[in-house]
């Protein structure tokens, strides 16, 4: 029992060194709230240590971590987390800057586009956050079951919906 509590701890260690951030992100973008966020990243990180004691290597690590993650996120949501708020997926330094306008403008470039991708369905919305992660359409076939083909498919013609809504001036 030690054992596998020793290897459970290792991989927790190993997986929250790498993903912490993204997992960070991923609460965020479920959570309006921000301490309600908090909690959720505090579940999935919790979530993410007990399923490795049964982690048996069939898949790679980072898989394990995003499916873990994104169904933990997706059971948040579907208790009722509906008044999701993405943040910026950009690197917080671009908002870092001598033009507040230009950083307003950006912000609310960015909130807009969250807003649409709020209304997307949680299998598209999936697909694009991990695309947004910068994971390959292989990678995300293995954390949502989908079909690498069937990603690739998805991911074009999302990225092609929410231009067309942007430019329409749709927004939440």
């Amino acid at each position: 029992m030690h054992g596998n509590r020793t290897r459970q701890d290792a991989l927790y260690a190993e997986a929250g060194a790498v993903h912490a951030p993204a997992i960070a992100r991923l609460a965020r973008s479920v959570e309006a709230n921000s301490d309600q966020a908090r909690d959720l990243e505090q579940e999935i990180h919790l979530a993410l240590w007990r399923s490795f004691a049964s982690y048996d290597g069939r898949c790679a690590l980072a898989t394990w971590v995003y499916r873990v993650a994104h169904n933990v996120a997706a059971s948040h949501v579907a208790r009722g987390a509906r008044q999701a708020r993405l943040v910026a997926l950009d690197d917080a330094q671009l908002f870092a800057g001598d033009d507040p306008e230009a950083e307003i403008g950006h912000a609310r470039t960015i909130e807009r586009l969250h807003a649409l991708i709020r209304r997307l369905q949680p299998p598209d919305r999936e697909v694009i956050l991990l695309y947004l992660e910068g994971l390959e359409a292989n990678a995300i076939a293995e954390v949502t079951g989908l079909a690498a083909g069937t990603v690739a498919v998805k991911v074009h013609r999302i990225k092609a919906l929410l231009a067309r809504r942007f430019q329409s001036g749709e927004a939440a």
